[in-house]
């Protein structure tokens, strides 16, 4: 399992997602769980993704994974369309555990309200709710 850790150069949502912000392209987002998120969760046993060309909604669920402990949703940071998912999770869903804001990215986004990022949290407001 991987260390806890929480990049700087990702922006943070309270339900213990992250958004990694495309640095060739703004309006595109690769998001995740947090290590928060997957260590309180334990070994991750299924991811359901959605969809290429879903539209997922800020602060609503998009998507699942499962642990052996509980099923739980993912929240989306930013309103748009789903462009790509991460497949390989389907087959390796531990890959969120060993490696959450590498391997383990679950979809990528197209935003559609870009002003939604000034609502997320940098690494050290996210920290700071942790405790």
């Amino acid at each position: 399992m991987a260390e806890a850790s929480y990049p700087e150069d990702l922006l943070y949502h309270p339900e213990h997602d992250w958004a990694r912000i495309d640095d060739g392209d703004p309006a595109l987002a690769t998001l995740g769980i947090t290590w928060y998120a997957q260590d309180a969760l334990g070994e991750v046993v299924f991811f359901d993704p959605p969809a290429p060309g879903t539209e997922v909604h800020k602060d609503e669920p998009y998507a699942e994974v499962e642990s052996v402990k509980a099923v739980s949703d993912v929240v989306a940071p930013f309103t748009g369309e789903i462009v790509e998912v991460n497949e390989s999770l389907v087959d390796d869903p531990g890959a969120i555990n060993e490696d959450p804001y590498g391997a383990g990215w679950l979809v990528k986004v197209r935003i559609s309200d870009p002003s939604e990022r000034e609502q997320l949290l940098d690494a050290d407001a996210y920290s700071a709710i942790l405790v």
